[in-house]
């Protein structure tokens, strides 16, 4: 089972009889599965049969459906404002009784602004027939979303797993810094006591106990084995899961809560080094899941 993303562009012309129409819808990130419309009235039935489209192919996402309508038998013509044109000729006498003006062309005042207003029937009807054949392509165009939707999730899953290799890199080599740190951590806590009490013979009981102490604390093995668990985890629901974006996003963030303990533990610059490394890739792919479905 392959992953979708949630962003994607569909676009369709269609008509039916005198009626056309440009379908078009943008997909983006979104918590949940969230339609928007933009229609003409008359076409309030695109609310209906976009609804149940897009719950019968997405779970999650933001979509804007925008629908322009155009009609062969829409009627169209002029009509002449006469409040407006009163409006301009009381004004114009005032100006011409005082001086200010000459008498006005009709060219001028038919050009000015209200005065001659378009008219017509802008209303499209939508009949059950055409509702029909509008359905029919508003299917099409959900199945042209979805095919983008999963096309770029293809391009996604190869990003992912290559992250998921990079951090699996990442912890290996952890790992066999880890089993240095552990001794490191004993001999350089034995050479400080002894720096500072070379005669400290009868503490050295007491010497290996803080010493174990110390070396527990920094142990980052249980760190480790829960972010390899973690990666089997993401490349199963990668794999084999539907819809897998919000689980992805949680175990983005455990990753990163292991490897800011894995940080903090470190004794020794090289784990340190690959605890940032490590960060860093999990910065990237949990930027990545924000756009799995």
């Amino acid at each position: 089972m392959s992953l979708a993303s949630m962003t994607g562009f569909s676009r369709l012309e269609g008509g039916h009889d005198t009626l056309t129409w440009t379908l078009e819808m943008r997909s983006v990130n979104g918590r949940g599965l969230d339609i928007k419309y933009r229609f003409p009235a008359g076409f309030e039935a695109v609310e209906r049969l976009g609804r149940d489209l897009a719950k019968s192919r997405f779970q999650r996402g933001q979509v804007n459906l925008t629908i322009s309508v155009g009609s062969a038998a829409a009627k169209t013509g002029v009509t002449l404002n006469e409040d407006v044109l009163e409006f301009y000729l009381e004004a114009s006498r005032a100006l011409i009784d005082a001086g200010e003006a000459v008498t006005p062309s009709v060219d001028g005042l038919l050009g000015l602004r209200g005065v001659i207003e378009a008219t017509g029937d802008e209303r499209a009807e939508l009949t059950a027939e055409a509702e029909t054949v509008l359905a029919a392509d508003l299917a099409a165009l959900f199945d042209r979303l979805k095919e983008a939707r999963e096309s770029e999730g293809q391009a996604l899953e190869a990003i992912l797993k290559g992250h998921l290799i990079t951090m699996a890199a990442c912890v290996e080599r952890a790992k066999g810094l880890a089993d240095q740190q552990v001794e490191a951590i004993r001999e350089r806590f034995t050479r400080r006591l002894d720096e500072l009490l070379p005669d400290a013979q009868d503490f050295q009981e007491r010497v290996l106990q803080e010493a174990a102490l110390l070396a527990t604390k920094a142990d980052v093995r249980e760190e480790l084995d829960r972010l390899t668990s973690h990666l089997d985890q993401a490349h199963q629901l990668i794999e084999g899961e539907a819809a897998p974006g919000r689980k992805l996003d949680f175990l983005a963030q455990e990753f990163m809560r292991e490897a800011n303990t894995l940080c903090s533990k470190s004794a020794f610059i090289e784990l340190t080094q690959t605890g940032l490394e490590l960060k860093a890739v999990i910065d990237q792919f949990r930027e990545q899941t924000q756009n799995v479905e």
